[in-house]
């Protein structure tokens, strides 16, 4: 298939959707299929406000048009809500082109943690946005659930994956050998919103770690100084710090997944957090982690488990059956109807430029 990705989340941002994003189109090309993205990248862009690493792209509807017109895609999947997100659906909902979306981020409870707007606001957004998808693809049952309580419409499952060859046990140790044992550790964006706080507060034998860098950084640095802020880590350094680790701590209650979950049992460290979405999903009955509203107690609970078992079942997830997953979840055009539509869209551009030259 020729499938047209539009993304408002995409390199050089590090997170989770960037790497479920880039991971899939990789897989998807490698099966054989013929994948456009639509990134940010390509225009103008201004900072996001309270997150300035997302660049939100302006005036980029025209092009988006004139991108989609040339590639003729036979399915089309918006992945965010975003201003990229927001042109590309206008411009399947005016030609009457099917489209799938994916909800990566609970938008809702993201923005009222940052700013003054109702959660029921933020809810009433996404279920415009989304309810002309002929599918909307979320991670784990558990979000499925909740986002079919709210009133969302045609929710299925896309999994995730995780680099078994990058993240994995036998790594040298990367923190120094005097930082008493055992190493708690947390990596991610050093926001709000992650709920880092409730780690950094945790009474814990040895020493906290937190990977990562934000707008929440410099004033948990000066509030916890006996946490250790390493920073942003990436590629064999982050896989070391995984594997270094006796316990990942996840605190997060608004990620819809947590894909720094799977790499942390990929690198055999057991991970230790709160029944929210994607620990719920993930770690109970795994031998891989644990979960409890006291997110001590989880913690402790950890250091009692076999990293070969959290291994072991990290292994079971892989990129290429997610992106199977993405794949048959997309609508494609059908088959009778797709050369006459991009014919008739094709003859409908001559005329108007033919309008404009006259």
């Amino acid at each position: 298939m020729r499938i047209l990705l539009a993304t408002d989340a995409w390199e050089p941002q590090v997170n989770g959707v960037v790497r479920t994003l880039s991971r899939t189109v990789a897989e998807c090309r490698e099966m054989g299929h013929e994948v456009l993205t639509v990134t940010p990248d390509a225009f103008k862009t201004i900072p996001c406000p309270t997150y300035p690493e997302i660049r939100l792209a302006l005036g980029a509807e025209e092009e988006i048009r004139e991108r989609m017109a040339a590639f003729e895609p036979e399915a089309v999947h918006i992945a965010t809500e975003g201003p990229i997100g927001i042109a590309t659906r206008r411009i399947c909902l005016e030609w009457k082109l099917p489209f799938t979306t994916s909800y990566h981020t609970k938008f809702p409870e993201y923005v009222s943690a940052r700013f003054p707007v109702p959660v029921q606001v933020g809810y009433a957004y996404m279920k415009w946005f989304h309810k002309p998808s002929g599918r909307l693809m979320v991670a784990t049952p558990t979000l499925r659930d909740e986002l079919v309580r709210h009133g969302f419409r045609n929710v299925s499952p896309w999994t995730r994956g995780v680099d078994t060859e990058l993240f994995r046990p036998d790594r040298e140790p990367i923190f120094p050998a005097d930082w008493p044992r055992p190493i708690w550790l947390n990596v991610g964006r050093v926001a709000v919103e992650k709920n880092i706080e409730a780690f950094a507060e945790l009474d814990l034998p040895g020493t906290k770690v937190i990977v990562g860098d934000g707008p929440a950084k410099a004033d948990l640095e000066a509030r916890y100084p006996e946490v250790k802020f390493t920073g942003a880590m990436f590629g064999e350094d982050l896989a070391r710090a995984f594997a270094d680790a006796d316990v990942f701590v996840f605190p997060s209650w608004t990620d819809t997944f947590g894909l720094v979950i799977l790499e942390a049992m990929a690198a055999g460290t057991p991970v230790a957090a709160y029944p929210a979405h994607g620990p719920i999903d993930i770690i109970p009955g795994s031998g891989a982690g644990a979960i409890d509203d006291d997110l001590r107690t989880a913690c402790m609970a950890c250091l009692n488990l076999d990293r070969k078992t959290v291994r072991a079942y990290a292994e079971q997830f892989s990129w290429r059956a997610s992106a199977e997953e993405f794949v048959r979840n997309l609508q494609p055009q059908p088959e009778a109807e797709k050369v006459r539509f991009w014919r008739r869209l094709r003859r409908l551009a001559r005329l108007r430029r033919r309008a404009a030259a006259a």
